[in-house]
């Protein structure tokens, strides 16, 4: 099955529901395998917080026939590296594609069964919660993102923590029987996709594919059901105190999942908004400001579920917090005025979003996730290119008046005076 238009893809699915897509690039020496699982901290409950993460660090630590998954990956000439987030985890591996078979046996290994050692499940533990030390605890602005989704989402909600988790001590009480849980529950082939980039033809890949996986016995997911956002029903504000060198202000404002139109009209607005120094926040409020702004960026979440558009500045006055949330909310709102976004401005905006597309898929690693990431959404990774260049000026303007009127969650981040801090109940 050949994807068409922009980017040329053929696609396959194993008896046993792993869904595979190969893009072949005749053009270099190299492949990347991408492995998508459909598993992320979505998936936790609040009282066990970080697991994904941390399963992430475990899928490095010795499989059934692989005791070194990284040495064994190095002596093909490859690297790999993984990720967690909110909806996915995701491996990938780049290597020579004369040698890609290795990083097939490497990945089907570790997908068909773990080694479970003690030792590896204490020394990521360890490992993770540095981690969360590094990230959360000893870094500027770390629990930004614990504040920020404790108040947006409802307490149950598994969007209302980050993917590392709420507290170190979440990772240091996982368990083997844990472990072994979540692995049985979600690394599965019919709850994966595979992708892979590079000189290598389909159906050789294919063939290779079905040798190395195509024994792995499917283990039937339980569909998931998530509990409503809890989105805020007026607006809430939090105010946070670290060791941070200036003021920071967020404002999220509650949307909608990865997919729907709202979601790229939002991802069009972020654009319009914060779209480096051809962005409306920098023309107007930093290089065209007073100065109490020094930077400004949007953003939209892009999440399997419903998600938030994300509004910063960094201030050099930590208590024009308040000015400066009325600045950010004001150039979203003259979105919606009749005449203010003009053609050219919004193809501007689509051309810049046209433009990083292309650079996201030069490469075959970038290349494998983003056909990974399109086939667990069920998507041509084409067409969201399509459905972003439709957007009109009209859409523009009524989705800034709806967002206009959704209450939003306020974080201040002030440097820290006299040992204040911000305590969060988990």
């Amino acid at each position: 099955d050949d994807g068409g238009g922009m980017i040329r893809y053929h696609r396959h699915t194993l008896a046993n529901g792993l869904r595979v897509v190969v893009n072949h690039d005749p053009t270099g020496t190299m492949a990347c395998v991408n492995v998508l699982y459909d598993t992320g901290a979505r998936d936790e409950s609040r009282r066990l917080t970080g697991i994904a993460h941390l399963f992430e660090h475990l899928m490095f630590g010795g499989s059934a026939n692989v005791p070194s998954f990284d040495a064994e990956l190095s002596a093909a000439g490859g690297e790999s590296n993984a990720w967690t987030s909110n909806d996915f985890t995701n491996f990938y591996d780049c290597l020579p594609a004369r040698n890609i078979e290795t990083a097939l046996h490497l990945e089907s290994d570790r997908m068909l069964a773990l080694s479970f050692s003690p030792r590896v499940l204490e020394t990521q533990r360890s490992v993770v919660i540095e981690e969360f030390k590094q990230q959360c605890l000893n870094r500027p602005y770390g629990d930004l993102t614990h504040g920020l989704r404790d108040i947006l989402y409802g307490h149950d909600h598994p969007y209302s923590w980050p993917v590392i988790g709420l507290t170190p001590e979440h990772i240091a009480r996982v368990t083997e029987d844990d472990v072994r849980h979540w692995f049985y529950t979600h690394y599965s082939p019919d709850n994966a996709v595979i992708a892979v980039a590079g000189n290598i033809e389909p159906d050789r890949c294919f063939a290779l594919i079905e040798k190395w996986f195509g024994d792995i016995p499917a283990r039937h997911p339980t569909r998931r059901a998530l509990p409503g956002p809890g989105f805020p029903t007026a607006d809430v504000a939090l105010t946070m105190h670290g060791n941070v060198p200036d003021a920071m202000l967020v404002k999220a404002i509650p949307g909608t999942a990865y997919g729907t139109d709202e979601y790229y009209i939002d991802d069009c607005i972020t654009d319009l908004l914060g779209a480096s120094r051809s962005g409306r926040f920098y023309r107007n409020l930093v290089a065209g400001g007073d100065g109490t702004i020094t930077d400004a960026d949007a953003s939209v979440s892009g999440s399997e579920h419903e998600g938030f558009m994300m509004l910063t500045a960094r201030l050099s006055d930590a208590g024009a917090a308040d000015s400066a949330g009325r600045a950010l909310m004001e150039q979203l709102g003259r979105l919606e005025r009749p005449g203010e976004v003009s053609r050219h401005e919004l193809e501007r905006a689509h051309a810049f979003f046209e433009t990083n597309r292309e650079l996201g898929n030069l490469d075959v690693r970038s290349r494998a996730f983003n056909l990974a990431l399109a086939e667990m959404h069920g998507e041509d990774i084409n067409s969201g290119m399509q459905r972003r260049l439709a957007i009109t000026v009209d859409d523009i303007r009524r989705r800034a008046a709806a967002l206009m009127a959704t209450p939003t969650a306020t974080v201040t981040y002030l440097p820290a005076q006299n040992g204040t801090g911000t305590t969060l109940d988990y």
